[in-house]
């Protein structure tokens, strides 16, 4: 919803890392089974894939980063390359409590053939288990179950929740949303209105 607000891409490092898996590009096989176990991926090779496609063309007029960054070091590497391109961030922190989390990635499903998402408790299909839009068998993602998800919130406090402090203290601003009950039409007019602010 926000980049279609803004017109800008949305920019998964997620979506790049599985793309990656999937096509047997940029991403080897010992890196694919460390992100099966819930273990980031190191910070060069994130920083490499985020700068290569901020190159795009349509990332000229801004875009919305999803994913990026969780660690200190890729959080230091996209300041210097903001502040190189005279780029101002918004950081959006969407808060919520981690049962919720894990609730709602357990629940997740995806088509495998047109990438709609689901969720079982959410936004369930109107068929147990099948896509409504192509009949497909729903999948589950390797990386929502319960084990891997705790894998990521540890790693979360450990190596991503200093990220938040070394914004603040570097100039960013930093919006803290509330995520935690809301519908995601709900969190979007919430960042909205703290965008306006």
């Amino acid at each position: 919803m926000l980049t279609e607000c803004l017109g800008v891409p949305h920019v998964s490092t997620g979506e790049m890392l599985r793309e990656g898996v999937r096509t047997g590009k940029g991403i080897t096989p010992k890196t694919a089974a460390k992100m099966h176990a819930g273990i980031l991926v190191k910070d060069a090779v994130v920083d490499t894939m985020v700068e290569e496609r901020l190159s795009h063309p349509d990332a000229a007029n801004g875009f919305v980063l999803d994913g990026y960054p969780r660690t200190l070091a890729q959080a230091e590497h996209l300041n210097g390359w903001l502040n190189q391109r005279g780029i101002h961030e918004v950081v959006i922190h969407l808060a919520v409590d981690y049962n919720v989390i894990i609730a709602r990635l357990t629940g997740r499903r995806e088509c495998p053939r047109c990438g709609t998402p689901y969720n079982v408790v959410l936004r369930p299909p109107k068929v147990d288990e099948l896509c409504d839009l192509d009949g497909e068998k729903l999948v589950r993602r390797d990386d929502d179950r319960e084990d891997v998800i705790r894998a990521r919130l540890d790693a979360y406090d450990q190596q991503t929740r200093p990220v938040l402090d070394y914004l603040r203290n570097n100039g960013g601003r930093v919006i803290e949303v509330d995520a935690s009950n809301d519908s995601p039409e709900a969190v979007f007019q919430k960042i909205g209105r703290a965008m306006e602010n």
